[in-house]
């Protein structure tokens, strides 16, 4: 069992007076998290899983005395996929004004209807948090930085989900069931889509240009239809936590590119079973793609589960000038280069590090990628 960081984060918070929001992807391992929790505190526990209908049925408009029925005495009452729920915004804020000494935790692998329901209910009676997939961190913890680092191409093509790292031999199967419809199967239920074969292949489109520039229009075209189509369909991925964007960061000099962006996975294995393509990294010709979600997907990770709070970006000019990846947090500005071989030579633009004083510049290779993740 992998020690989870996130775990003491959400156990601080227990009994704090407010409703605590764990959100992330179907299989990161919330439920498991929860049962953890549940066993060190070992407080009577209401377990409720909105993928049954009963449960759906029975929160869906409840009031406060039928509420009272079936909560009892119980201490702590965990919802499970809560987004399944209709209304349950109201629901939570019900149960949150009227049991006051039980502590509430809902998760939700969907932020669809979550973010719509429940912000405007709980303003000011939550904690919210964001689990991911096993970080690389966690992964040295359980065992030792020389045999996670053995591990390391094998992340980069499998990536990090816990049945994935669990279950060795069986990857791909267990990749390909979480690849297809599963993994975003709230998205497929919600009643904007019409045509799931549409997200399919917009997947792929995107898995196919990670590291590269995103352009809704040539998508547009690609998967024949509308701009605002793409753009909908990709904000409803990234509700699903399947994929992230990198803005391009600009103070509008008239030599930047400052409307692009950038699309990547939260895991490497569900890219590469996306495209089927599972080749060993002396075989492939996409290695600095793999190199490089890895890296950014380990460092959102890190600052999530460190509670550090930047905004990032990638920074690109007119004359093909580029840097990875860039954070900003209090008015300082740090920049990074991804390159997988250590001895890849790579120059921060002059433009930039003159325009900007960067505080930190500095090239991720295999050599020194823990220091950055």
């Amino acid at each position: 069992m992998i020690n989870r960081t996130i775990a003491h984060l959400v156990d601080e918070r227990m009994f704090s007076g407010k409703t605590i929001l764990l959100m992330g992807a179907r299989q990161v391992g919330k439920t498991t998290l929860l049962k953890k929790l549940q066993e060190k505190n070992n407080l009577p526990t209401l377990f409720l899983n909105a993928d049954l209908p009963v449960v759906r049925e029975r929160l869906t408009n409840v009031g406060v005395e039928d509420l009272r029925t079936f909560l009892g005495d119980y201490k702590i009452v965990i919802i499970d996929e809560a987004q399944r729920i209709k209304n349950i915004g109201l629901t939570l804020k019900v149960i949150h004004e009227n049991f006051p000494n039980l502590q509430l935790i809902a998760t939700g692998s969907s932020a669809l209807e979550l973010a719509n329901e429940i912000n405007e209910p709980l303003t000011g009676r939550k904690w919210e948090f964001q689990m991911f997939a096993i970080s690389w961190k966690e992964l040295v913890n359980s065992s030792n930085f020389f045999e996670a680092l053995d591990q390391l191409e094998s992340r980069l093509l499998y990536g990090m989900y816990p049945a994935v790292l669990n279950n060795k031999g069986q990857e791909r199967e267990i990749l390909n069931e979480l690849s297809g419809s599963y993994l975003y199967k709230d998205l497929l239920s919600y009643q904007g889509i019409r045509k799931p074969q549409i997200i399919e292949k917009l997947l792929m489109a995107l898995a196919f240009q990670v590291g590269s520039e995103v352009s809704y229009n040539e998508l547009s075209r690609t998967l024949e239809i509308d701009k605002a189509t793409v753009e909908n369909y990709i904000s409803l991925l990234e509700k699903a936590f399947v994929i992230f964007r990198l803005q391009a960061f600009s103070r509008n000099l008239r030599n930047e590119i400052n409307t692009s962006r950038k699309i990547y996975f939260y895991d490497n294995g569900i890219r590469n079973a996306i495209i089927e393509n599972f080749n060993p990294i002396g075989l492939r010709t996409d290695v600095g793609a793999l190199w490089e979600n890895f890296l950014i997907s380990e460092r959102m990770k890190k600052n999530q589960n460190e509670r550090i709070f930047s905004k990032t970006y990638f920074w690109r000019n007119h004359a093909q000038q580029e840097i990875d990846y860039i954070e900003e947090s209090d008015g300082k500005i740090n920049a990074f280069e991804f390159k997988w071989n250590p001895k890849a030579k790579s120059k921060f633009p002059s433009s930039f590090v003159e325009t900007y004083s960067p505080e930190k510049t500095m090239v991720i290779s295999r050599d020194n990628f823990h220091e950055f993740i």
